[in-house]
């Protein structure tokens, strides 16, 4: 029996909540999760916006890159 493994080497990641504190909590439930198939943050990008209530809306993209893997 052969086995093949492929690694993940990019995977970007949406997320989105209504405050800042729950939004945190999201993307570092998933560093976490992630670690798990070896992959670390490389990049954090965030926005906030105001919907017709006036309410704030967060939202962010995380890219996360295998951590064996080299810079470009």
């Amino acid at each position: 029996m052969n086995f093949q493994f492929d690694l993940i080497k990019d995977k970007i990641e949406f997320f989105e909540a209504a405050d800042l504190k729950t939004l945190e909590k999201k993307i570092n439930e998933q560093i976490e999760v992630n670690k798990g198939i070896l992959l670390c943050v490389h990049s954090v990008s965030h926005q906030m916006h105001l919907d017709e209530q006036g309410r704030r809306w967060y939202s962010a993209v995380v890219h996360f890159k295998n951590s064996g893997s080299s810079s470009i």
